[in-house]
């Protein structure tokens, strides 16, 4: 455990190093769309995107609403809803490309009945985890890396295990040696951890107002479900459950319900 926090603290010396400006503006498929709803001199309208509530937090004297574009959105104007009134917005052409993968264990490609039963339910727990909403202030949305190391594949894209086409990339995978202690972010709510079919050893925090990031592949978890989390928490140790080709961490992050691109949120 003494070398888990010591490796910590270098890693997150190496963060902050590296600590950039925040969020910005990113409207398109699989971004983050930040639109300005008014003086925060007033309280807070609700602001509601494809009927599902979404994160509002004050910057610069002004109510902003952080809004996550899912990946199959067709680019062209958008619409808010911030309370009675409608806002819109333009949503952006993007491209992302495509990546093949060889999985050795070929039931992480194509499942058979009794595994498919166990991914519907494991799918079930973990979209109710991804898409709660607990209704708490934001003071930004700016995330620290939760480990240091190459990012061997990018958000978004077109994936293919042994030739066959499965749905975009959904999170960013973050090369690292096994047994790498992973960092909580931000501050959160540890909602749902479990050992599932195709993510392996997993961590979900809630940072509130649907704010949620997911870690997946663990060869350990550190926390238990509703433990409380600061910034800088360990969480668990990088590993190679579940479908992998190699160890590395995968984080996903999510607004409303939908994942969007990890790299517009990191500090660095």
């Amino acid at each position: 455990m003494r070398t888990d926090k010591i490796l910590l603290a270098a890693a997150l010396l190496c963060i902050a190093a590296h600590a950039s400006a925040a969020a910005v503006h990113s409207p398109w498929p699989g971004g983050v769309a930040i639109i300005d709803v008014g003086p925060a001199t007033r309280a807070a309208r609700s602001v509601s995107f494809a009927d599902r509530p979404i994160l509002v937090m004050a910057r610069d004297g002004r109510w902003q609403a952080v809004v996550g574009i899912p990946l199959d959105t067709t680019p062209g104007t958008a619409t808010l809803r911030v309370g009675d009134q409608e806002v819109r917005f333009d949503v952006l052409e993007h491209a992302y490309r495509e990546q093949r993968l060889t999985v050795k264990n070929q039931s992480h490609v194509t499942p058979d009945s009794a595994q498919l039963a166990r991914i519907g339910k494991e799918r079930q727990v973990i979209d109710k985890a991804l898409r709660n909403f607990r209704a708490v202030a934001s003071n930004g949305i700016e995330l620290d890396a939760p480990i240091e190391g190459p990012r061997s594949s990018s958000f978004g894209l077109r994936r293919f295990f042994n030739d066959q086409p499965r749905s975009p990339h959904k999170g960013m995978d973050i090369a690292a040696v096994a047994g790498t202690p992973v960092a909580a972010p931000r501050a959160g709510l540890v909602t749902a951890i479990g050992d599932y079919f195709f993510n392996g050893n997993t961590v979900i925090l809630d940072h509130g107002q649907g704010y949620v990031t997911m870690y997946c592949h663990l060869s350990r978890i550190d926390v238990t479900e509703g433990e409380e989390l600061s910034a800088g928490d360990v969480l668990g140790a990088v590993g190679a459950t579940g479908r992998v080709t190699g160890a590395h961490l995968h984080f996903g992050t999510y607004l409303n319900g939908t994942a969007v691109d990890p790299g517009l949120l990191l500090q660095q």
